[in-house]
């Protein structure tokens, strides 16, 4: 996929207010780790996360995101009445009906006459989201709209951390799904795209590639229990390393697609999930670790907002300049892999 006519504007996003790190999870956790002996540290040895931000308790993922997009709005310098389409994208929902996305354009303003449906797809619905927008303006069919994500991880957060209190059964070996469930963040973030001929900002999306490999569907599954809440079950180690198999072969098709050498990309903001994922992606797809802008220390898996947010921050700290060419990049479960092309 290529495009010409496709402006970014500025990120908007936001932070939840309250932060837990991995070793506050861990105190919570004491009588699994001293039944099962594991060691004090583990967390975030394991995940390189040290901290994830949460929402006060009864935020809905339509409320996080409307904080977002009301900053994108107003850094953008676009009237909400222009705004033709409106997509939200997040794993978390509001609810299974109406969409999501029914919420935050109400609550943003938007007019009648726009555009609203939610995307589905994992951690990369964001990336998708900006895929669909991109074609419609690239069709000519609307001139401008908005992406807008808002994870809200309380529930799960806090569900796999009764789940694993309550299971006197487990072992060494059967809790290690469960860990994935404690990397994840909160975070809302948001996007504005435009046609060029409506308002040119100088930082275009120019393309991107995707690859699927869905034998691997069920290595990440998760979902809500009646009795239980929101519970999820990751296989780790085999995710690791199908998915970056996935990203690898997208990698190769992205340069294909963009006509760019490796080297000509100056930044990449991924969808970060570990230490030893980044590790392994950038060594598996002989890319510079030192081109990474990374966030997961401090915000952990954000699910579909990760790799925009990540984005967000690395442009407002001057890790992404003007001429600059930058890979947004992303692998989720079921697996897919999508990587875009921006030059900012």
């Amino acid at each position: 996929m290529r495009y010409s006519q496709v402006c970014l504007h500025n990120f908007g996003y936001a932070l939840p207010p309250r932060e837990i790190s991995s070793a506050g999870i861990e105190q919570q956790l004491e009588a699994v780790y001293t039944r099962l002996k594991l060691p004090a540290g583990r967390l975030e040895l394991m995940s390189g996360i040290a901290s994830r931000r949460l929402w006060h308790p009864g935020t809905r993922p339509s409320q996080a995101a409307a904080l977002a997009g009301r900053h994108a709005i107003e850094q953008s310098g676009i009237a909400p009445e222009k705004l033709e389409c409106l997509l939200f994208t997040s794993v978390c929902r509001d609810m299974m009906e109406p969409a999501t996305a029914s919420f935050v354009h109400s609550e943003l303003g938007l007019p009648s006459t726009c555009q609203i449906f939610d995307i589905s797809n994992a951690c990369l619905g964001f990336l998708n989201g900006m895929i669909a927008l991109a074609n419609m303006i690239e069709l000519g069919q609307v001139e401008s709209g908005i992406i807008v994500a808002g994870e809200t991880a309380e529930d799960l957060i806090e569900s796999t951390i009764a789940a694993m209190l309550a299971d006197k059964s487990l072992t060494r070996k059967s809790v290690k799904p469960l860990f994935a469930s404690l990397t994840i963040g909160s975070g809302a973030v948001a996007l504005i795209m435009t046609r060029k001929s409506l308002h040119d900002t100088g930082h275009y999306l120019l393309g991107g590639a995707c690859q699927a490999n869905t034998a691997y569907n069920t290595l990440c599954q998760g979902g809500q229990n009646s009795e239980q809440g929101t519970l999820m079950s990751t296989d780790s180690e085999e995710l690791l390393q199908q998915g970056v198999a996935t990203a690898k072969r997208c990698w190769q098709n992205f340069l294909a697609v963009m006509d760019w050498q490796p080297q000509q990309v100056d930044r990449f903001f991924c969808h970060q999930v570990g230490r030893a994922h980044a590790k392994l992606l950038f060594e598996q797809l002989q890319l510079q670790s030192d081109k990474n802008f990374e966030t997961l220390p401090f915000l952990g898996n954000v699910g579909s907002v990760s790799a925009p947010i990540t984005m967000a921050l690395g442009i407002e700290q001057g890790a992404l300049t003007s001429g600059q060419r930058a890979a947004l990049m992303g692998i989720g479960s079921g697996i897919n892999s999508l990587i875009l092309g921006v030059e900012w």
